[in-house]
């Protein structure tokens, strides 16, 4: 293989595609039911002494039936990009084995590339790496980000460029546009909601492209997967509930659970030290059958159960007015319908910080809604209702366009690859 390399890492999947001469294609990965295009961010670990490390590694959907053919005697890791950024994650217990973040990576990078039959090994000479405006986190340290993915991205062999995400996607929208145009290019990952503002001249244009403005925030599906954990299943895990210390009744601190609704952090609370303190919980809980059914979720290893049955929740309200979620596994047994009202509800103050970064997005280009003549909406949490509905509100039904929802990004950074104004293009 000769060209570019463009590799969406994403919070949720991952998608590679590969540009030379005048277009770009889309990378099979190899997956149990066949190959694919799209590609899992997960990681499964299991104890093997004929594996180098005495651990045995798999990613992808293959992470995913690893997990399923064993799930107690296995680590399923998964979001774990939502982390990139945090200086307070310094590794994962995996079997008694510290990993960094960039021990993760590496590890994914490299299956991913095992998987594409040699279309990610070596021939590329520039890779170019999508990734979000801001990164996902309370405080993202930028620079920690960097350094980790330099270190992840570098084992590529090639000559390394980050493009911001939504850039990807523009470049790619922009191959199908036959004039003019400023564009909105609206990108909706698993941990971050990206926007880029991008001026896009007819084509044979000297330059094509030309980004305006950018803005991200850490939200996105993975948020409005807690939304949904919080209301639906919390509540019977202790949340809300009360603990004696020693004459006193307190309130259970809130943070014995933000870890287990965060799908990045859910699979490394099964560690000795959260384990010991959640035991502790439970000896002085009010309601200690509840705390009882938290351990046996991370004992168990049921993130992924939790994590599908939401994502069929949010995926059923996509095109019902009501549905129901379902959830059954360690002591609990959770049948409840949800309305999409009720959803949307839940997730109103994330609705209303995406707005307002979208209004920092136009704010960054100089421009305003009435300049915008397309919005372009990507990323699988595109594909919610109320967040296209936002955006139909706000710029009107005829100026939406779709398309390519979880592969325009890998598309287009493959595209950004082969100019030779890469620099241009370039997040530093």
């Amino acid at each position: 293989m000769t060209g570019t390399l463009g590799l969406d890492f994403g919070t949720t999947n991952s998608v590679a595609a590969v540009a030379s001469g005048d277009g770009a294609a889309l990378v099979t990965m190899a997956g149990p039911d066949g190959g694919e295009s799209v590609f899992r961010s997960a990681l499964c670990f299991w104890e093997d002494g004929d594996q180098p490390g005495g651990l045995g590694v798999e990613a992808g959907p293959w992470a995913i039936r690893e997990y399923l053919d064993f799930p107690e005697g296995s680590r399923f890791i998964q979001s774990f990009k939502s982390v990139a950024a945090s200086a307070s994650f310094e590794h994962a217990t995996i079997f008694e084995r510290r990993m960094r973040f960039e021990d993760l990576g590496r590890q994914f990078v490299a299956k991913m590339a095992a998987h594409a039959g040699g279309a990610m090994d070596g021939g590329a000479t520039r890779v170019v790496v999508g990734r979000p405006v801001a990164f996902a986190g309370s405080r993202p340290d930028e620079a920690l980000a960097r350094a980790r993915y330099d270190a992840v991205f570098g084992s590529l062999g090639a000559e390394v460029h980050y493009v911001y995400e939504p850039l990807g996607a523009a470049f790619s929208h922009a191959a199908t546009l036959t004039d003019p145009a400023t564009i909105l290019v609206a990108d909706f990952g698993g941990g971050t909601s990206d926007f880029s503002v991008v001026r896009v001249e007819a084509p044979g244009a000297a330059r094509r492209c030309v980004p305006l403005g950018h803005a991200g925030v850490g939200i996105a599906g993975d948020r409005f997967d807690t939304r949904i954990v919080d209301h639906l299943v919390m509540p019977m895990l202790g949340k809300g509930g009360q603990y004696r210390s020693f004459d006193k009744i307190l309130d259970i601190p809130g943070g014995y659970f933000s870890d287990f609704s965060d799908w990045s952090r859910l699979a490394l609370m099964r560690n000795r030290r959260t384990l010991a303190a959640l035991d502790t919980l439970r000896r002085a809980a009010i309601d200690p059958e509840a705390i009882e059914r938290m351990i046996a979720v991370v004992e168990q290893e049921l993130g992924y159960q939790l994590y599908d049955a939401v994502g069929r929740l949010k995926r059923a309200l996509s095109t019902a007015e009501e549905a129901t979620f379902r959830f059954e596994g360690a002591g609990l047994a959770i049948e409840a319908p949800v309305t999409r009202a009720a959803f949307e509800a839940w997730i109103a103050p994330d609705i209303a910080r995406i707005d307002q970064t979208v209004d920092r997005a136009l704010a960054a280009a100089a421009t305003g809604d009435a300049a915008i003549t397309r919005v372009f909406l990507t990323g699988g949490t595109s594909l919610t209702p109320r967040i296209r509905r936002l955006f139909v509100d706000r710029f009107g039904e005829g100026r939406i366009a779709t398309g390519g929802e979880l592969t325009s990004i890998a598309h287009g950074l493959a595209l950004i690859g082969r100019q030779d104004d890469i620099a241009a293009w370039a997040s530093g």
